[in-house]
């Protein structure tokens, strides 16, 4: 590499501007957060557009293909947007109504049986001799219902006054409300006009950006969207298909709370490899508060229906779809849920696929012969040229003639 002012202008740049990253690290510490925390509404509509384009891309391609008339055409884009947002509005609300009711009911379960739990615990330690009957008299004559409510009180008035708690919670409701409507109406934005946007954003990198690097950059985005778009479809295919079929089975198991653990389960099956095992974990202890048996058959169907899922399903549905093995699967879900938690989880296995897509082609491209790099270096160096003098025009030619002939 030859050394010249550019380059040299460059390198002092860039350790100039390392070294006021160093200097005033303290500042930038706090800076990006800040920033973080302002454009938390602006990223979350980029997510929320990003899933919901895939819904309207499907709609669009059923909304009248083949009609040519003008206002089917201009309708195209809003109805299918709306379409877009509704059905996205719709499965949260199923599950949340499928989720939530009988969570409560399971909860209140759960407080009642709690005072009864430490009771049989207290008989049992006391039948295997474990108690003396001094302790095992104490211990049985505590009223432990009372002890837990003192205990619960305890709680909320540590937490402050409930007043002042139910105003944090109003406020954070309120709040998270707000970044969720400035978010929604960021993203209909996007996806109204997300053609002039890719024009614009083509045309100010084709500006700016060299030819070659430009197609380099447009072709790993290109890698990268494909895998967000297939791990996307993939995933909740795959969260569907195992709701329904842990749903089937508790009934034909007879099974309670059959439907809140199937969407449960598909639910949090949308997280990579650990999800299911969330749900299924969540449910068997559900289902503990009605009857130990009956969450012991629901452990041993669930390892089975785990099974099935992790050696037919998925790799159908989302392995192969996203060229990752499983073993990569594993190491990005854990990496990436070890730094950013369950968000991590999700974006850890579509940018570990793009990275592994972009390796493979590297190194499945042919190595260069000889000839052919003789041939790039022969073309990088420049041949320099002998000045040649100007042809002169015809008249000075006949002048000269003339000259020569007299």
């Amino acid at each position: 590499m030859k050394l010249d002012w550019k380059t040299c202008g460059r390198v002092g740049l860039c350790a100039f501007l390392l070294f006021l990253a160093i200097r005033y690290w303290g500042y930038i510490d706090t800076l990006v957060p800040a920033l973080l925390a302002a454009a938390t509404p602006l990223l979350l509509g980029c997510a929320i557009a990003y899933v919901t384009n895939i819904l309207m891309n499907g709609y669009e391609r059923f909304w009248f293909p083949k009609s040519k008339k003008t206002l089917v055409k201009k309708m195209r884009r809003p109805a299918c947007l709306t379409l877009s947002f509704l059905t996205v509005v719709l499965v949260l609300l199923l599950v949340i109504a499928l989720i939530l009711p009988q969570l409560i009911d399971c909860l209140f379960v759960i407080a009642d049986l709690i005072p009864n739990a430490i009771r049989n615990v207290i008989t049992q330690l006391e039948e295997w001799g474990l108690l003396s009957d001094e302790l095992y008299a104490s211990l049985a004559a505590i009223d432990w219902k009372a002890k837990l409510e003192g205990a619960l009180g305890t709680v909320v008035s540590g937490v402050g006054n409930l007043l002042q708690v139910v105003i944090g919670m109003v406020m954070s409701i309120f709040g998270g409300l707000v970044t969720l409507l400035i978010a929604a109406i960021f993203a209909i934005y996007l996806l109204a006009s997300k053609e002039t946007l890719a024009r614009q954003f083509t045309k100010l990198g084709t500006r700016f950006i060299k030819e070659k690097q430009w197609e380099r950059l447009t072709h790993v985005l290109n890698v990268m969207n494909d895998s967000f778009r297939k791990f996307i479809i993939g995933q909740v295919t795959e969260a569907v298909i195992l709701g329904l079929l842990c749903m089937i089975g508790m009934w034909i198991l007879r099974l309670p709370y059959a439907t809140m653990i199937g969407a449960l389960v598909a639910f949090t099956a949308l997280i990579p490899v650990a999800g299911a095992y969330i749900g299924a974990f969540s449910g068997a202890f559900m289902i503990l508060t009605v009857s130990p048996v009956k969450a012991l058959i629901f452990l041993v169907f669930i390892v089975v229906l785990q099974q099935i899922e992790g050696n037919i399903i998925y790799p159908r549905v989302v392995g192969s779809s996203i060229g990752l093995p499983g073993i990569w699967v594993l190491v990005a879900v854990t990496l990436g849920g070890g730094i950013l938690g369950v968000l991590g989880m999700l974006l850890a296995v579509p940018l570990t696929a793009t990275a592994y897509k972009l390796l493979r082609e590297h190194l499945n491209k042919p190595l260069p012969t000889p000839a052919e790099n003789n041939d790039a270096e022969a073309t990088d160096t420049v041949t320099p040229q002998k000045e040649t003098e100007p042809t002169p025009p015809p008249a000075v030619k006949k002048a000269k003639k003339k000259k020569k002939s007299s």
